[in-house]
């Protein structure tokens, strides 16, 4: 519920959540978490945007989950939308931890795709926990475009949205290591053994797919398809 409090203590946090000092900003964000006020609902959004330390984010994220989802969402569908890495990124973060689906329309093909790493890996993420029941498969299928992306990290990433979307990934999965690239054939049968099996470990998942994707799936040659006619 939301709480009021004197017209000096709330200028006195407003002024905490911009101080050049990390541990007071994380402070402040704390102070405004724990008394929830409309008030400081733009600024939390504001600084999501721009703050950079990552703890201090996470408290500003916890901020926003004790307000009310009809301040919130307005302004974090707004950040999805900006030109700002970190604020894109951010807002999908806070929008997983609120955790409604009523965000799901949010969640766009665009976003999934998303140029930067960490916007993709944020989406990845909010969208697994917001996504509609009965549309599970089809989000599969726009996460299954973008296996073979990135360094290991954004790879095991997107792997554990997948998984964690079930056997509904299986039909995406099979497609995807039949295709060309060696690098997304390889991500598919690292993730399909992930699902078999969620103790194995990432590494050497993809070490063994690697291996296998080397030996399978790769596409013939022009000899070859001439020595077949």
């Amino acid at each position: 519920m939301t709480m009021t409090r004197p017209d000096s203590d709330a200028i006195r946090a407003l002024q905490g959540l911009a101080d050049r000092r990390p541990s007071v900003r994380l402070r402040a964000a704390l102070a405004v978490g724990t008394a929830p006020d409309p008030r400081f609902v733009d600024k939390l959004v504001e600084r999501c945007a721009i703050e950079p330390e990552f703890f201090v984010r996470d408290m500003l994220t916890w901020a926003l989950t004790r307000h009310p989802l009809s301040l919130t969402l307005p302004g974090l569908f707004r950040e999805v939308r900006s030109e700002r890495a970190q604020a894109r990124s951010q807002a999908l973060h806070t929008l997983s931890k609120i955790g409604d689906r009523q965000a799901w329309p949010a969640i766009t093909r665009a976003l999934l795709s998303d140029a930067d790493d960490e916007v993709a890996r944020s989406a990845w993420r909010a969208a697994v926990v917001l996504v509609p029941e009965g549309e599970e498969s089809a989000l599969a299928t726009v996460l299954a475009t973008q296996l073979g992306r990135g360094e290991r990290g954004t790879q095991l990433s997107l792997s554990q949205a997948l998984v964690a979307l079930g056997e509904v990934i299986v039909p995406a999965l099979r497609v995807a290591t039949t295709v060309p690239d060696p690098r997304v054939r390889a991500h598919a049968l690292a993730t399909q053994r992930l699902l078999r099996d969620p103790d194995a470990g990432f590494e050497s998942a993809i070490e063994e797919a690697k291996r296998v994707a080397a030996l399978t799936g790769a596409p013939r040659t022009d000899d070859e398809n001439r020595a077949d006619r």
